[in-house]
This record gives C-alpha cells, structure tokens and sequence, in this order.
C-alpha cells in the first residue's frame, strides 16, 4: 500500500489523548512547527526527495519584489484572498453585485458574503491544463484559479446554492446536500472537450457541506442553516468589534472538518488536509503527521474582508502561515531554491499523499516565511504594514504564476499532483 493511501487511517489510543493530538493538529502553530521541521531536515540534505539550494534564496526575494513592484507600485497590497480573483481583468463582480444590495442591513450583506467565500473556496482545487470557462455575456475566457472563481461566482448568482428562488444569494444546508454533478457540469462549461480536474470530488465535497451544515446548529444554525450564518457565530466571539484570526480558522476548522474525503483519522476526528511522512516523530497519535489546512486557511483570509466591512477588526492574521499550493511551491521550483534529487520525478505524477509532495508542500510553507522576511527588509517594512497575507499576494503567488508561465506552455506547476478536486 503507498503511503498516500495509508493516509486514510485511523489510530486507536485513549480517548484524552486522541483530543489533544486532534487540539494539536488543528493549530496553525503545528503546521509551522512541523513544516519548519521537514526544512531543518532540508538544511542537512536528509530529505529523500528534496534539495535545498539556500543560495538560491537571494535570486527569489529579488524576484518576488520585481513582481510586487510591477503589481502594485504603491506597496498598498490587499489581502491574498478569494476576492482578487472576482476582480479578474478589473472587472469588480462583487462591487456590481453589492451595489444592487443597497437596502440590505450590513449584517445580511455579510451572510451572503459568507456564503459566497465559502462555496467558491471550495470549489478553488486546481482545475488542470485544459480547462476554460467562457464568462457569460462576454467573450472573455479564464483558466485555473480565475476562471473558477468566475464560473462559482456566477452559479451562486443563479442561485445555484439556494433552496429558496426567491433569495437566490445564499448557500443553505438544503440546496447544497441535494446538488448534482450536472448542475456543476453546466455551469463550469464541462464537456468532453473541456475537463475539469476533480469535479466529481468538488460535488461531493459541496455536498458533504450541506450535510454539515445542518449538523453543526451553533455554527451555521438550527433554523435553514447556511455557510453565512457563521457570521453570526463569530460576531459572538468578537470583543469590543475584535476579533483574532485563530478565531476564524478554528471555527472553519470545526465546521468543514466532516466534509474532507478519505483523510486521516483519530478516533472520530476527520483531520482533513494532514499527511504522513516518516520525519515527523511525536510519542502521542499525531506521530508522523503533517497538517497544512490549505483550503481552510484560504478560506480564513476570504472571510477577512466580509467580516471588517460588517465592522469587526480581525486581529492576529500573521499566525496562519503561507499557503501549500503549487504557486508558491511552484516558485521555489522554478527558481531553484528547491531541486528535486531525482530528475524524473519532474515529469511523473504524484498522489497528493506521496511523501514528495508532502515534503514540497512542507518546504513550501516554512520557505514562505523567510521569504516574507527577507521581503520585508529589502523594502524596509514591518510585519504590520507587510503581512505575510500580503506577501502572498502581491508577491509569491503572483510570482508563481509569473514563473510558471515564463518556463511551461499554459504555466503548469514544475510538479504534477494528481488532484481529486479537494486539495489544490
């Protein structure tokens, strides 16, 4: 059995024991401590898979600051979040729909809001090489990440995640418990000619999100619960209108954890996006895990943004760490600050559970921080005004793509994951 597969197991020790490895594993001080751990293996050339070219890291700050420069002049970076990619071509979707929502309380506008973040978050794995998505009334077409927060952005307006057709903007336990895969092939444009990678996967995680919905009343409540009503949920847990990150994350955490496919269990616990490898070495039920959250995490910095304009202040955002996508892996790659020890394996497939990409996602995520580090000094500012949030997207994702589309046709990453339409 690979170790990909292994992954979907269960351990059996005391009850106590297994909440506080799950306690630990769901923290993102874990996925740093971890993913630090995995590096400083990096810095002996002990990983099996992997190389570190420290040297290298140099070349990559001056190339993440290039790209923010040309992005944004003016060093005045929003946050890495989903909203950028509603914004693609500088048309802003949401603004034109927020304006017509003019007579809404500031509270339903957030819900909504909510909602939106949420379904498009997790409809955001990657969507492989071929796929395109024509927007309506337009003749403008988008690929990858863009093209499917325009597509998802347009099934919800159609009130595709509504039960009720009169409000067709919002995201209910009903409507998505009951969606089908040709309902997603339709708006997503799915057709032989035009796959999508994972879209099986992508109803059945929309759909386990229906059913956790209803099953969770405190988060999304007990009357016709919705992904927006944990709004309310956390303005419960704001003090004084604040609120830390952790916050977010935990409560995103908790609400998704039943949806995630095939994943690593503790007792009764879903660990959703955490992985084998043999470094990690702990004496408690979290030996040989590591967590990374992506999804989760992408989904906390895309709830930034509706929460601050309902007028809570989140606080505490640089605790989450950089994300373990292929972006900003793909970065590290294609600037050679990561090698990979076996040249083959650059044009093999690899299961999202293989040891090597759990190393790259690893190696990803403890390099993102100093390369935030170094950004921030070669442009003389601190973690207040530069966040790592917004290093992510005015630089390393970006730079990513940049990368990617400067070296391979259609700006593929330099690794191929096998994706099941629930992690990238």
């Amino acid at each position: 059995m690979s170790r990909g597969a292994a992954a979907c197991t269960s351990k059996s020790v005391p009850q106590s024991a297994e909440s506080a490895a799950v306690t630990t594993l769901r923290s993102p001080q874990a996925v740093r401590e971890r993913c630090g751990e995995i590096l400083a293996r990096a810095e002996t050339d002990a990983l099996e898979h992997f190389r570190l070219n420290r040297e290298r890291l140099d070349a990559a700050t001056d190339y993440v600051i290039a790209t923010i420069e040309r992005n944004y002049p003016d060093l005045e970076i929003p946050f890495h979040s989903r909203w950028r990619h509603f914004h693609v071509d500088g048309i802003d979707r949401w603004g034109a729909l927020a304006a017509t929502l003019s007579s809404w309380a500031r509270d339903a506008i957030a819900r909504t809001r909510i909602d939106l973040a949420v379904v498009s978050v997790l409809l955001d794995a990657g969507a492989g090489d071929s796929w395109r998505f024509v927007e309506p009334g337009s003749a403008r077409t988008y690929a990858r990440s863009e093209g499917l927060a325009v597509a998802s952005f347009h099934m919800f307006t159609a009130g595709a995640f509504s039960a009720h057709a009169g409000e067709p903007l919002r995201a209910d336990a009903e409507a998505l418990a009951a969606l089908k895969p040709r309902r997603l092939d339709e708006a997503f444009q799915v057709r032989d000619d035009n796959s999508l990678a994972g879209r099986r996967g992508r109803v059945a995680l929309l759909q386990g999100l229906g059913t956790a919905l209803g099953a969770q009343p405190d988060l999304f409540g007990s009357d016709e619960p919705r992904a927006g009503n944990l709004y309310d949920y956390l303005l419960g847990r704001a003090v004084q209108n604040r609120l830390p990150a952790s916050a977010i994350f935990g409560a995103v955490l908790q609400g998704l954890a039943p949806i995630w496919p095939g994943r690593v269990r503790i007792g009764n616990a879903n660990l959703g996006d955490v992985w084998h490898h043999s470094a990690i070495r702990r004496d408690d039920a979290s030996d040989g895990l590591v967590p990374f959250h992506k999804l989760s995490q992408w989904l906390t910095y895309s709830l930034v943004e509706p929460l601050e304009e309902a007028g809570i202040r989140v606080h505490g955002l640089d605790e989450l760490t950089g994300l373990a996508e292929y972006r900003n892996g793909g970065l590290l790659v294609d600037l050679g600050v990561l090698a990979l020890k076996d040249p083959a394996d650059a044009v093999r497939s690899h299961d999202v559970g293989s040891e090597l990409v759990v190393e790259w996602r690893a190696l990803t995520v403890a390099l993102l921080d100093e390369l935030a580090a170094r950004v921030r000094a070669r442009l003389d500012l601190d973690a207040e005004r530069l966040p790592l949030a917004k290093v992510l997207e005015g630089g390393t994702w970006a730079a990513g793509r940049r990368a990617a589309r400067e070296r391979r046709a259609g700006g593929g990453p330099p690794v191929v994951v096998v994706s099941d339409g629930t992690v990238f």
